[in-house]
């Protein structure tokens, strides 16, 4: 289960990665997404991985899943969903002002 996990988030990263070298802005967006998506399998990864295990401590049960990384994912969860939501936004705002949606592309008034 471990290395699958593993795997995941390594999977996850090098896609987050490739797309942010992309030189359009969607892409961008897409690679931050699945960067927050590698590190949200993280860090609830870092709170054990046991399966069918409680999340609180109870007597005669030694494995035990830590609620602490599964609270923190689901606030980031939604902090992320919020920032890609205000990032497509801008994006969207900068390809109608810019003409194009390419990152390093110059600026319409530049060109004249």
């Amino acid at each position: 289960m471990e290395l699958i996990v593993a795997v995941s988030i390594g999977a996850l990263t090098a896609a987050g990665i490739y797309l942010m070298l992309r030189l359009r802005v969607f892409p961008v967006i897409m690679g931050l997404t699945l960067l927050s998506y590698a590190t949200n399998v993280f860090v609830f990864a870092s709170g054990r991985l046991a399966v069918g295990a409680p999340p609180v401590l109870m007597d005669g049960v030694e494995i035990y899943s830590d609620p602490l990384p599964q609270a923190l994912v689901l606030t980031a969860i939604v902090i992320s969903f919020g920032m890609t939501a205000v990032l497509v936004l801008v994006a969207l705002g900068a390809t109608v002002e810019g003409g194009s949606d390419k990152v390093n592309a110059p600026r319409k008034e530049a060109e004249k």
